[in-house]
């Protein structure tokens, strides 16, 4: 007993000491900005490394890379053989698209175009014509996945994974990580977040902050909310992040599969809270075209999310309300 008490002793003495050092990397990639902050005794994990990482996932799901295997896909008359990114990314799609009702639906890339939000700008309107002339060719169940094998009926179809393939990043940049044992850490990517574990050596929870949406100042988002973590992701849709305005009208980047038409209701902005970031990321676009009511209900009828809702009401003002689950998280505490 002396002998094993002597051992827990030194074992305690011996993490005690244990020199917590902050790595930070920072660059840009996917078309925009990442930062990968962890804690450890020596720097196991190096930029580029995490680069390496990126340079492999942009292979699979970046449109704007011509060689990648979406684009092969795009290109295709009738499918390809999938890579492991890009056969995880659709799985979950095919049934995020289900689970919403179609409003997740990664055909959506021929009206994405249109609406000038895709690989090739336009500042040209598409007209009701145009539209009717692309739906015939978004909807996710013209996609057949067979094995590792995607397949469409039509020629026409297309995918953007914009929706989906930056939350997968993060969880692909948080796995290698923890494969290099990595036990604290926070990713983001394009504003979608994952964190494991604390601070070190204070201990303390990761801090996130939800930006308030000021639309009339883009540049300047004070902080809605802060949430304190240690595990999980954040993802956050808005309204007011990918717009231009044309007749006095604007039109966001976040486009209805169904009619074809972008995002008008209430909604400005929706963030995620999930234990993974393809999870989170993979809903809050669908969130935001569902409109408040239909989505809160949504939130609270599943167990693997939390919701928080900024909107305008009828008379201009605007709100914010959260899910059962989300309030649990911002009541939280160290």
């Amino acid at each position: 007993m002396r002998v094993v008490a002597w051992f827990l002793f030194l074992l305690t003495a011996f993490q005690s000491n244990k020199e917590w050092n902050r790595f930070n990397i920072t660059g840009t990639a996917q078309g925009t900005t990442f930062s990968v902050i962890y804690y450890g005794e020596d720097s196991v994990v190096t930029k580029s490394m995490i680069d390496s990482v990126l340079i492999s996932l942009d292979s699979s799901l970046s449109l704007y890379k011509p060689y990648s295997r979406i684009n092969q896909f795009n290109n295709s008359k009738s499918g390809i053989v999938l890579d492991k990114h890009l056969l995880s990314v659709i799985k979950k799609s095919i049934i995020t698209y289900t689970e919403t009702k179609g409003l997740f639906d990664i055909t959506v890339q021929p009206l994405v175009q249109a609406w000038g939000f895709g690989v090739s700008k336009t500042s040209v309107v598409p007209d009701a014509a145009i539209i009717k002339n692309i739906l015939p060719c978004v909807n996710a169940k013209l996609l057949q996945l067979k094995g590792n094998r995607l397949m469409k009926t039509k020629p026409c179809v297309k995918i953007d994974l914009n929706g989906i393939a930056q939350g997968y990043s993060v969880d692909v940049l948080a796995s290698f990580l923890e494969k290099h044992g990595v036990k604290n850490y926070i990713v983001e990517l394009g504003g979608e977040i994952r964190v494991k574990g604390r601070k070190q050596p204070s201990g303390e929870k990761m801090k996130i902050g939800i930006e308030s949406p000021n639309e009339d100042a883009f540049e300047n988002h004070p902080m809605q909310k802060i949430l304190a973590l240690d595990k999980g992701a954040i993802t956050t849709s808005g309204s007011y992040r990918k717009y231009y305005e044309s007749n006095g009208q604007k039109i966001t980047h976040l486009i209805n599969p169904k009619t074809g038409y972008p995002h008008k209701n209430e909604l400005i902005s929706v963030t995620v809270y999930a234990k993974d970031a393809m999870t989170a990321d993979a809903y809050d676009n669908a969130l935001m075209l569902m409109g408040l009511q239909r989505a809160l209900a949504f939130a609270e009828r599943r167990k693997d999310i939390g919701v928080y809702f900024i909107y305008r009401d009828k008379k201009g003002a605007i709100g914010d309300t959260a899910s059962t689950a989300f309030l649990k998280l911002l009541s939280s505490k160290e």
